[in-house]
């Protein structure tokens, strides 16, 4: 071993190793991000030859036609999806901040079976309430009491003999008239038989040729019977209400306090449309191609032991077109398959709808903005979810993204207001501040210059960590310097130290004890 190195002691040898093996830690630290993902496997839906359904319909309403479709006009059983015929009916004839009342005949009208929204007998609720509790987890019981207050509203704002009519061009005089009884007897004992009457009177209305009605909710009778074509029609309908769309598109609920329920947050439900979490699903085909989805709005499942299970969806292409698809009679057998059914019918039928009017209208696609669910090659371009505070780079926005630009003042505004004179000064300047102007660009100039450096840093490895993890490139900057510091101490004291050794050490005199 080399004497220069005998002579240096061994703490300081151990600092160096310790040195070395920080700086082999921190390195890879400082010259990658550290992220942990945790990948989801490539999912790959059926093809439509694949997907096993008894029926069913993807019509575009924008083009007012079917675009695809297996045996659409056959009949089926529609199962809960009745309750999108149910939800706009409440939405048509009554007002979504009215209370209305459970009563036991709503409660004795469902099955033990039945899926619910758990109301209680004389429990007073909103009809915005109620309506989530039918359509997010399926109540039947919300059912009723939507069609027993609609047949109320009915038989108060349209009384028989009257010369008002309701959102269906008739008044009580048609319910009297079709079930033979009097209004009072409607209201003491056949609301949500009169209730079924205005479902059918709605149906055709709308054109469906194949619906019948016989119940608010979709429990099986041999008498409540549609066709797939029918629900896309009844599903265009219901959807043309703003409100319908945006329950349908939520995908939970949280309930408010009632008389029965003191306590906000009684219930909170999910919506059994498992397709509006991951509406990614739909953005391609199994094939791979583009189906140009731009958005999927939301729908509403229905499943009983002899409809089989399925779904009505809403949503929008690219071009603009608004497509309402309906699959019906998924087999019981095959229940865990129906959001993979449905998916892949509506990435199928998307696709065809593009490739009938090829015209972008709407920017960006359902798989543009995927959050979650996604393998590491599929991660979103762009994360929309964009909050206050947080900087966007150039590169962050879609090729051909323009930011709106501040407008001019309109020569016409009236420019007495606040507001038009507040933008006039702000677009215009005098001559005697040209000067100051001036001053502004050049510190501007200089501020761009530093944020191109600081760009330039933060674009790189060390500086997307530096950015992303502040606090711990500060811990590691400052342990770094503190381990310098402190070997550079040891060091001058040991040479200080060696000097002092060879002052007070004796001469060779020649003697070895062995």
């Amino acid at each position: 071993m080399n004497n220069s190195l005998r002579r240096i002691p061994g703490r300081v040898t151990a600092l160096i190793l310790a040195i070395g093996i920080s700086v082999s830690f921190l390195s890879p630290l400082m010259s990658r991000e550290v992220a942990a993902v945790v990948d989801q496997p490539v999912l790959t839906l059926p093809t439509l030859d694949e997907v096993n359904c008894a029926a069913y319909c993807v019509y575009d309403k924008t083009a007012d036609q079917i675009i695809m479709s297996k045996t659409p006009h056959n009949r089926v059983y529609p199962a809960s999806m009745t309750k999108i015929m149910t939800a706009q009916l409440a939405l048509d004839y009554l007002d979504t901040d009215a209370y209305l009342t459970v009563s036991q005949n709503a409660l004795d009208n469902v099955t033990s079976d039945s899926t619910l929204m758990y109301v209680t007998l004389g429990e007073e609720l909103k009809v915005s309430e109620l309506l989530y509790g039918l359509m997010l987890p399926s109540g039947n019981d919300a059912a009723n009491v939507l069609a027993e207050g609609v047949i109320d509203a009915m038989l108060d704002n349209y009384p028989a003999g009257g010369e008002a009519v309701g959102p269906d061009g008739v008044n009580s005089q048609y319910l009297v008239d079709t079930l033979g009884v009097t209004e009072q007897e409607i209201r003491d004992s056949y609301k949500l038989s009169a209730f079924a009457e205005l479902m059918n009177l709605r149906a055709n209305n709308i054109g469906c040729t194949g619906t019948h009605f016989v119940n608010a909710h979709g429990l099986h009778s041999d008498e409540h019977y549609t066709t797939a074509s029918d629900l896309t029609k009844i599903m265009a309908s219901a959807c043309q209400n703003p409100d319908f769309c945006t329950v349908i598109s939520s995908p939970t609920h949280i309930f408010a306090a009632t008389n029965a329920h003191p306590n906000d947050a009684w219930s909170i439900v999910t919506n059994s449309n498992k397709i509006l979490s991951d509406p990614w699903l739909c953005a391609t085909t199994p094939e791979g191609e583009d189906t140009h989805i731009t958005a999927f709005i939301g729908g509403k499942t229905g499943t009983t032991s002899i409809a089989g299970t399925g779904m009505t969806t809403y949503s929008v292409n690219e071009n603009g077109h608004e497509l309402f698809i309906s699959v019906c009679g998924i087999p019981s057998e095959e229940y865990s398959n129906q959001t993979i059914y449905v998916a892949s019918v509506v990435a199928y039928g998307n696709l065809t709808c593009w490739n009938n009017d090829p015209t972008s209208v709407l920017p960006g696609t359902t798989g543009d903005y995927r959050r979650s669910n996604s393998t590491t090659a599929e991660l979103p371009m762009y994360d929309p979810l964009i909050v206050p505070g947080d900087t966007i780079d150039v590169d962050y926005m879609p090729e051909g993204y323009t930011p709106p630009q501040a407008t001019e003042p309109s020569e016409a505004a009236d420019p007495s207001t606040e507001e038009t004179e507040a933008t006039v000064g702000a677009v215009t300047s005098d001559n005697g501040n040209e000067d100051r102007d001036n001053d502004k660009d050049e510190d501007k100039e200089d501020e761009i210059d530093t944020n191109t450096l600081k760009g330039k840093f933060l674009s790189t490895s060390v500086g997307k960590f530096v950015h992303k993890k502040p606090f711990i490139s500060g811990v590691a900057v400052g342990l770094m310097i503190l381990i310098i510091v402190i070997v550079a101490i040891l060091i001058v004291r040991s040479v200080n130290n060696n000097k002092k050794r060879r002052r007070k050490a004796r001469p060779y005199n020649g003697n070895v004890n062995l």
